[in-house]
């Protein structure tokens, strides 16, 4: 009887096991670059410590091909959540993809100009004239990049822009090849790794530049929408665990990621530049919260240097209910 007893528990335990498997929400999220990116550390963290499977998800990491080809997969249902940028959804939904902003992930922008200490640069009002660097013309760092010129009275022909990709840019940067870039927090810390001083200059304190976002299709949202507040939750609860301790968060990030293995030091340093330069909360809106005077100033700004072909209406580009538990 002892026997038949245990083989019965060892049979409901299994029964109650695959239940609990069965009950996690398989959910697909998109990046829109190699997901071991630092940039991407709060998912990695929120997968390797069981955030989303407490959440009850089933999160498989896809990589895309840049920003718009992640808008798209979203919007037609070829992904569920994916990576974009606080002012994406403005910028694709006037091309008729519908996709919004669940959560913005930092106060902050993530665009950082910077410039080489040897340069002659001081400030904006000096890049006129300059090799800049920015991943692409179609890229948000380069729409910020815009929007800094245009502060100081220039536009991109009154400097030698140039579209260089990640890699291009860390390149050209230390060879001197560029003077400036528009660009995110690791690629400074590359850079200055390799004996180059800069100095930078968050985007964000001339122009309300958007740090990440998670996106997703206005069906998505409608049909699961606890699938979207559980990923949002565990992915912002990531976030509080870098800007608690940043080097604990480095040392678990490094053991998800072990390419990254060697370089706990520089993964600190660039964690702590996230935690300053972005993730710090502008005003008292809660982490993960989008501000619409902001996103409207955003899109005001891209309408007038048709940058987008015309304007939505602001409400449609995000929605800060699932940001709050």
């Amino acid at each position: 009887m002892k026997h038949s007893f245990l083989g019965f528990g060892l049979a409901a335990a299994l029964a109650v096991s695959g239940a609990a498997a069965s009950a996690q929400t398989a959910l697909t999220y998109l990046f829109p670059a190699p997901d071991f990116l630092p940039a991407f550390a709060p998912f990695q963290l929120a997968l390797g410590k069981g955030y989303y499977e407490e959440a009850g998800l089933d999160v498989t990491f896809r990589i895309g091909q840049g920003g718009a080809d992640v808008a798209t997969q979203v919007a037609v249902g070829n992904a569920d959540l994916g990576g974009g940028m606080g002012d994406t959804a403005m910028i694709v939904r006037a091309n008729g993809l519908p996709i919004r902003g669940v959560a913005l992930l930092g106060g902050q922008g993530i665009t950082q100009i910077a410039w080489r200490n040897d340069s002659g640069i001081t400030g904006p009002a000096d890049l006129g004239g300059h090799a800049i660097g920015v991943i692409g013309f179609q890229d948000t760092t380069y729409y910020n990049l815009l929007a800094v010129l245009a502060s100081e009275g220039m536009t991109r022909s009154d400097a030698d822009v140039q579209a260089l990709g990640p890699g291009g840019i860390i390149q050209n940067m230390i060879a001197g090849s560029i003077q400036a870039m528009s660009g995110v927090p690791e690629w400074i810390v590359a850079i200055e790794d390799a004996g180059v001083e800069l100095t930078t200059v968050p985007a964000r304190s001339i122009f309300p530049a958007q740090a990440q976002a998670i996106i997703a299709s206005d069906s998505y949202i409608a049909e699961h929408p606890e699938a979207v507040r559980g990923f949002v939750q565990a992915t912002i609860h990531a976030i509080n665990d870098i800007i608690a301790d940043p080097h604990q968060a480095a040392l678990d990030y490094v053991g998800y990621v072990d390419r990254h293995a060697e370089n706990v030091e520089q993964i600190e340093r660039i964690m702590r530049m996230y935690v300053d330069n972005v993730y710090a909360q502008d005003g008292d809106r809660p982490i993960g919260a989008f501000d619409e005077a902001q996103l409207l100033e955003v899109q005001n700004f891209y309408v007038e240097d048709e940058i987008v072909n015309e304007a939505v209406p602001i409400a449609d580009v995000y929605t800060n209910e699932f940001v709050t538990e």
